[in-house]
């Protein structure tokens, strides 16, 4: 098979044949057409961003693709199905604390490594092996219309956290970094779930903008200073309602004071999901035990999400709470795989989506 191969941090890609999987039980190989790409995935190979990744490795974390071939104990899956490829696998062997890493694109923990030395090369590449449980059915696909569907990928990651935040239809929440692919698909998820209002934060004040714009009146953009106390206020009167519920997608570059402004600002017994990146000494939160407890705050940690909420999520667009039309789809073929990554790195945003597609030798932009 054709594949782009990080042969090591900070080479550009090389475009290689390797050889076709082989299947075992218990997996199913899929013949990929199109993969995502991540605004930071430059980043992530130049090595800056210091993720656990032993080379050389096929990245790209999931995609969309159709079934080539099942292992003996598949009941469902079927040659020919098109699926959605989850990249989170855990290990099997330990229910209650899995090993978890993401396929083509790091591992969490030294006993993790094992898992992504088998499970190890992604969807920048015509084929890849992956566990049963991780390749979901989509229905019939376009094939056109493939690398829209790769915004599932983006889609669930803030889907999860919603879930686990216990979003209930009307409540008013705040998405911190809300003009990131993160941030800016989970105010979409919320506003299908039934949000009542979603105050929208974030430094770039004409994509706060561009997201009031089209969702409407029910988001509330808060461009955000870095002023903690002026920040809390704006979100706080932009809210118009006690805030029950605070989605964090702040990247690593932010600091913990843009946390603050939006956790500080829940009401009694409100929620506070953290999926973002924040790093170094700016991990360290400093939110007050005492105003943790008296207001009886949850504050929780969510990475990724569970596989159930995967059909779901495929429910929601089938059903058309969530619009694929939204994001702007820019194609290439996997002999650009270069050209894409560079791409992405330019044209971040919660809109625009970067594909990967092995299927096809041009462009396609």
């Amino acid at each position: 098979m054709k594949a782009a191969v990080l042969n090591a941090f900070g080479q550009p890609l090389a475009i290689e044949t390797l050889p076709d999987p082989v299947l075992g039980t218990g997996e199913v190989i899929v013949d990929v057409i199109a993969a995502g790409v991540t605004s930071y995935a430059g980043a992530v190979f130049s090595g800056s961003r210091n993720y656990l990744m032993d080379t050389p490795v096929v990245p790209g974390p999931g995609g969309v693709g159709r079934v080539r071939a099942t292992g003996p104990d598949s009941t469902r899956l079927k040659a020919g199905d098109w699926v959605f490829v989850d990249s989170t696998i855990r290990s099997r062997d330990d229910v209650a604390n899995p090993e978890q890493i993401l396929l083509g694109w790091t591992y969490r923990t030294e006993a993790a490594r094992p898992l992504h030395a088998y499970y190890h090369h992604g969807s920048f590449a015509e084929r890849m092996l992956v566990p049963t449980e991780n390749a979901t059915r989509i229905g019939d696909l376009d094939p056109a219309e493939a690398g829209r569907w790769t915004a599932l990928g983006r889609l669930l990651v803030p889907f999860g956290g919603l879930i686990a935040g216990d979003l209930k239809a009307g409540e008013t929440i705040v998405v911190n970094g809300a003009t990131g692919g993160f941030g800016g698909a989970g105010v979409a998820v919320a506003l299908a779930m039934g949000a009542g209002r979603v105050v929208a934060t974030g430094r770039n004040g004409r994509t706060l903008e561009d997201l009031a714009r089209r969702f409407g009146p029910r988001v509330r953009p808060v461009q955000m200073s870095g002023a903690e106390t002026e920040d809390r206020r704006l979100i706080v009167e932009a809210a118009g309602a006690p805030i029950d519920l605070v989605l964090d997608f702040l990247p690593r570059e932010a600091s913990a004071a843009q946390v603050r402004a939006a956790a500080l600002a829940v009401r009694l017994g409100g929620r506070v999901m953290l999926m973002g990146g924040l790093r170094g000494a700016e991990g360290d939160l400093g939110l007050n035990y005492n105003w943790l407890m008296h207001n009886e705050t949850t504050v929780r940690g969510v990475w990724m999400y569970r596989k159930e909420v995967i059909p779901r999520m495929v429910q929601m667009v089938r059903s058309g709470l969530i619009d694929l039309s939204q994001f702007e789809l820019t194609e290439f073929g996997l002999d650009d795989a270069n050209e894409a990554v560079a791409h992405a790195a330019a044209n971040a945003g919660p809109r625009q989506l970067t594909v990967l597609r092995p299927d096809r030798t041009d462009a396609g932009r």
